[in-house]
């Protein structure tokens, strides 16, 4: 059985939720973890704008200065998303970042956007897995001395929960990682939106894309897959053909992230905040109500067991009325098949472990 550490929202004057967080840490023995001088990616969400369910940027400053307190280096990091959206590339990726509270200044360390300025600048590392034999992460993360994934819990469409394994899997992927892990096809052209303006010609690496009476096309069996047409384009014509089966895509994104952790099985730590629990990703422009109460915070060594023990808390808890669970589901009802009923979020779990990423089995200890 994997440890899974646990605190609950409740705090006394002499021991606020801040103390809490470094509480947690220590006794994951991150200072077992990370050694003098490394530099640590400390990988969160920023949220989309417009979003306000993403962590307070007090709460990774918290994290940022037990980090730093080992005589290492944390920078806060994520990659651009797939999308065409406010953190598409890193420039607006740090706007908006920075928009949402995570300047300097707040959360005391800085802010790498990982995967380059369009998110293509990755490192392709080798993985024995059932989907997939190779995963392209982006090279910051690859390149750091430690890792401290550190998720905001929540439900998520394609894969019933979103919590640390998707932190890893779809986070530290470049963009045609993302796009891997999405679809099995190439992007296609919205003839009715497309202006043939032929800026996507020039960024396209495989000169896939050609225009033809002033609409742009994409020729399935020469594309790369590597997405940077989606973000170039000025019109947004330019679609993900989102095919993917949810049950692939989970073992997909489970198998990227064995190999965002790959090299760093023992040099990295996992928390999840079991707060806000939304009933769809941060990536939207906005935050539905809470599906259940303000729960606590988890931390780990082991993603998968991590995850296991915040479903259990999730589905532990009763569901707030008036929210995007219809009626009132009791402890023990399976909020995220109530969010997602074709969604069986069971398959990330068991393939995580199944692919050596950790246990299922875990000891909640209360702290």
């Amino acid at each position: 059985m994997s440890t899974v550490y646990f605190t609950t929202m409740r705090t006394t004057p002499n021991r606020g939720l801040l103390n809490k967080i470094e509480g947690l840490l220590k006794r994951t023995r991150i200072n077992t973890i990370i050694q003098k001088n490394e530099l640590v990616a400390i990988k969160l969400h920023f949220g989309e704008q417009g979003n306000t369910a993403y962590l307070r940027p007090l709460f990774l400053r918290t994290i940022a200065e037990t980090v730093r307190a080992l005589d290492s280096k944390p920078f806060l990091t994520d990659t651009n998303t797939l999308y065409a959206g406010s953190r598409s590339d890193a420039v607006m990726h740090l706007h908006t970042a920075i928009q949402n509270g995570f300047g300097f200044s707040s959360v005391g360390c800085p802010l790498v956007i990982a995967g380059g300025l369009r998110g293509n600048n990755g490192v392709r590392v080798p993985i024995k897995g059932e989907a997939l034999k190779e995963t392209i992460i982006a090279k910051e993360i690859v390149e750091a001395d430690a890792l401290i994934a550190v998720s905001h819990f929540k439900a998520h469409e394609l894969s019933g929960f979103g919590g640390a394994l998707k932190n890893l899997g779809m986070g530290c992927a470049t963009r045609e990682g993302k796009l891997v892990q999405h679809s099995t096809v190439a992007p296609k052209v919205n003839p009715m939106t497309c202006k043939g303006c032929k800026i996507c010609l020039s960024y396209c690496p495989a000169t896939a894309i050609s225009v033809e009476d002033k609409t742009a096309s994409i020729r399935q069996d020469t594309c790369l897959g590597c997405g940077e047409c989606i973000v170039v384009c000025p019109y947004k014509a330019i679609e993900i053909q989102w095919n993917e089966s949810p049950d692939l895509f989970q073992k997909k994104m489970v198998e990227y992230a064995l190999g965002a952790l790959k090299g760093k099985e023992k040099k990295s730590v996992f928390v999840n905040f079991l707060v806000q629990i939304s009933p769809a990703c941060d990536c939207y422009p906005n935050s539905d109500a809470p599906i259940v109460r303000d729960i606590g915070i988890t931390a780990s060594t082991d993603p998968v067991a991590i995850d296991a023990a915040s479903c259990d808390l999730v589905n532990g808890e009763e569901s707030i009325p008036n929210t995007a669970i219809k009626g009132i589901l009791k402890r023990g009802e399976d909020k995220w098949r109530a969010l997602y009923p074709a969604i069986d979020w069971q398959i990330q779990l068991d393939h995580a472990e199944k692919m050596g990423l950790g246990t299922r089995e875990y000891t909640l200890v209360r702290i």
